[in-house]
Formats: C-alpha cells, sequence, structure tokens
C-alpha cells in the first residue's frame, strides 16, 4: 500500500545525487554479486529518491531525488526510459537506463502504479489515494480514459489481447476489470482480503495476491469468478514470473518469505527466508538471482535462486519499494 508523509524539499533531496560511497554489509558477496553487469534502481519511497546500485558489486553509485514519493516503476516500450511514477508528487520522472540521468518530467495524477499494454499502445495507472484508474496514449501520454474506482486501486495487470486492464482494489476487496477502448467498467468481482499484485496468467487466468491473508487467488479474466486459492505465506503481496517461464515468485511481507510456485500446476515447491518484509522484486540479468526490497529493513537483498540462500544486503533508503535490473554489455 502506500505511504503518507509531509512534503519534502526537491533542492534538499538534490544534494544527494552525488556519488556516494561504498556500503556494503557483512552479508555481501566478497566478490562479485552478480555475474553480469548491470545498474538496480531502488525507489526509496519514504526518502523520495532512487538508489542506483552496481550490480556487480553492490555499491550504491548514485542517489537520485525525487519530489515526494515514488513507489513504481517500469521501461517505456522502446525500453530507452525507466519512467517512476511519483504518487504523492503527482509525476513521472524519467531515467536514461545507462546513466540515470533524469531525462524529464511529467505531471501525472498520482501515479502509484503503472503498466504499459501488451502491445505498447496504452499505459494504465493506477491512483491509490485518488480513488481513479487512468489510462493513457503510450505514445503521447494524453488522457483517454479516467474512471472513478473506489477503493484504493492499487496493482495492474492487462488481457494478452489488450482489450481489458485489470486492478485490484486494496479498500474493498475487489478486482475492477476496464475496458481499455472506452473506459468503461465492464465487472468487479471479490478477492481476498486487501489484494496487492495481478497478473494475467495464460494457463490459469488471473493470480491475486492477497496480503490481508496468506494465499494467491485464481480467477476467471472474463468475469472475475475465483478458481482457486493457493496458500503461499501471511502477507502475500506480490507475484512475479520467472524468465524462463517455469515459475511464480511470490513475496510474503508478513512471513519475510518468498514461495516458489510451479508455473504449471501452481503448486508451492519452495520457500526461501527474505528478510525484511520483502515487496517488490527482479531477476539478474543471467536469471540466476532474485533482487528484492526490504520494505522495512531498508535493505535489498539478494538471493541465489539455485541455494535459495540470501548472499547479500545491501544498504539503500528508507522504505525501499519499486526495484528494476537493468543490464548492461559485458
Amino acid at each position: 500500500m502506500g505511504w503518507s508523509f509531509p512534503r519534502r524539499s526537491f533542492l534538499a533531496g538534490a544534494a544527494a545525487s552525488a556519488a556516494l560511497p561504498a556500503r556494503l554489509s557483512a552479508a555481501t558477496a566478497p566478490q562479485a554479486i552478480s555475474p553480469r553487469p548491470g545498474l538496480v534502481y531502488v525507489l526509496n519511497s519514504r526518502d523520495a529518491t532512487v538508489s542506483v546500485l552496481d550490480a556487480m558489486t553492490g555499491v550504491e553509485k548514485i542517489r537520485v531525488p525525487t519530489l515526494r514519493e515514488p513507489h513504481h516503476l517500469v521501461y517505456t516500450p522502446d525500453r530507452s526510459e525507466i519512467v517512476l511514477g511519483d504518487s504523492a508528487g503527482n509525476e513521472f520522472q524519467f531515467l536514461d537506463p545507462a546513466t540515470a540521468a533524469v531525462t524529464r518530467r511529467l505531471r501525472i495524477s498520482n501515479p502509484y502504479h503503472l503498466l504499459f499494454s501488451p502491445d505498447r499502445t496504452m499505459l494504465t495507472v493506477a491512483s491509490l489515494r485518488r480513488d481513479q484508474i487512468d489510462i493513457y496514449d503510450a505514445a503521447t501520454l494524453e488522457l483517454r480514459h479516467r474512471l472513478a474506482a473506489p477503493d484504493m486501486p492499487s496493482h495492474i495487470a492487462w488481457s494478452p489481447d489488450n482489450r481489458v486492464t485489470y486492478v485490484t482494489l486494496q479498500g474493498n476487496n475487489r478486482i475492477a476489470a476496464v475496458e481499455a477502448a472506452t473506459g468503461r467498467l465492464l465487472w468487479t468481482a471479490p478477492t481476498g482480503k486487501t489484494p496487492a499484485g495481478i497478473i494475467h496468467d495464460a494457463r490459469h487466468g488471473l493470480l491475486v495476491a492477497n496480503m490481508g491473508e496468506d494465499n494467491v487467488t485464481v480467477h476467471a479474466p472474463e468475469d472475475g469468478r475465483t478458481l482457486a486459492k493457493v496458500r503461499t505465506a501471511a502477507g502475500a503481496h506480490n507475484v512475479f514470473p520467472s524468465p524462463d517461464g517455469l515459475t511464480l515468485y511470490v513475496t510474503n511481507r508478513v512471513a519475510s518469505t518468498i514461495t516458489a510456485l510451479d508455473a504449471g500446476t501452481l503448486a508451492a515447491v519452495r520457500t526461501m527466508r527474505a528478510p525484511g518484509a520483502p515487496d517488490c522484486l527482479d531477476f539478474s540479468a543471467d536469471g540466476g538471482q532474485l533482487w528484492f526490497t526490504q520494505r522495512v529493513a531498508n535493505r535489498v537483498g539478494v538471493i541465489d535462486i539455485e541455494t535459495g540462500v540470501v548472499i547479500a544486503n545491501l544498504p539503500v533508503g528508507r522504505s525501499p519499494h519499486g526495484i528494476l535490473f537493468h543490464a548492461l554489455p559485458a
């Protein structure tokens, strides 16, 4: 969920954008963490900053200021920029993925979560505080449709045919399905308590992580009816498909674990310790590591998938939330 903080001075935060000294914990691997180079972007929601980590060393190379409260980030459709949503700052901030340089800024109403359509022509924004779902033209970022959507629109998924965008509603424990072409509400359907992350899975339908419970519920994309319930652990927050499509990883914020589900059967095959209330995660360039934000520990953890062991705990800013691993050329 979002957080409420007092307004910060952007100019005061700008001083933090200078290069920072190395800060590694004792748990950090003695040599390279990631076997391939990359930059890891971490949104520090309570500090209104972005930590940019060297993926091989874990060193925080730079800290980029934002306005007030960044939560989630994605690539632009052509992957030339990273766009982060500053929800309390009411803006998009665009970064060069290779350098972390700020390329542009755009006023946007309360962008808590954001996701481009599969065909890269539309962008959905969930406004957690303002109870609205917005659909933008991806190329121009002009608003196409705005739909009032109580209560607390949270996370987003898209249908593979680009016709429907789905949004979890944390405040009333439901999913909303919206017709992208018209902005018309198609249906809402009940989920578990405090639904957060949602994905559209071709084999199973809609998978919703219920943060107020200990499970992921499976829903029919055409009407939202509940098809199954898969137990993970307390505080199931979000679902992340592995790059090879074989595994679904569920972050469990209350239990401080990550559950691996078999993507074909949805059977839980493994539970890994993930301290600090794991929230969002991304995969290393080789697909062999999970880089996850520790929401209450102010760190980023790295798990070796083969062993299931945490191999690094890297200090970042306060309340780290969204994370993106950007691979660099060797």
